[in-house]
């Protein structure tokens, strides 16, 4: 079973292999409210950990999605262009974003586990 990692900018990320999928988590879709619209990138791009990647649009507000790692876009959420609300009601699950070929499958270590997100998270607010 993969675990979740998480950034300071609300995305997780479940690597599994080489391969890792990437998201918003479920405070970050929370915060926004209402997901209408979401842009992803072209597969093939090249992403730089901390790269904007993408916008997540809401009836409250735009938002960047950042790579928490760095890596090769190998796939896209299409689902997501006809159903962006898929983000708020399975933000983990079906909400994913991308699929990143991970440049180093070692640097999803470094990022929080679910504790250090959820005392982040309590925080921050």
């Amino acid at each position: 079973m993969s675990t979740l990692r998480f950034t300071q900018d609300h995305e997780w990320i479940r690597a599994e292999g080489g391969t890792a999928t990437i998201g918003i988590t479920d405070f970050a879709q929370k915060q926004l409210g209402d997901v209408v619209f979401v842009e992803l990138p072209e597969v093939g791009r090249t992403l730089a950990a901390g790269d904007s990647f993408g916008t997540v649009e809401s009836v409250k507000a735009a938002s960047e999605v950042f790579a928490p790692v760095a890596g090769e876009v190998a796939e896209v959420n299409e689902a997501l262009t006809s159903d962006p609300e898929l983000v708020n009601q399975d933000p983990t699950g079906e909400g994913w974003f991308i699929k990143l070929k991970l440049a180093d499958a070692g640097a999803v270590e470094g990022l929080m586990d679910q504790a250090a997100y959820d005392a982040f998270i309590k925080d921050e607010h």
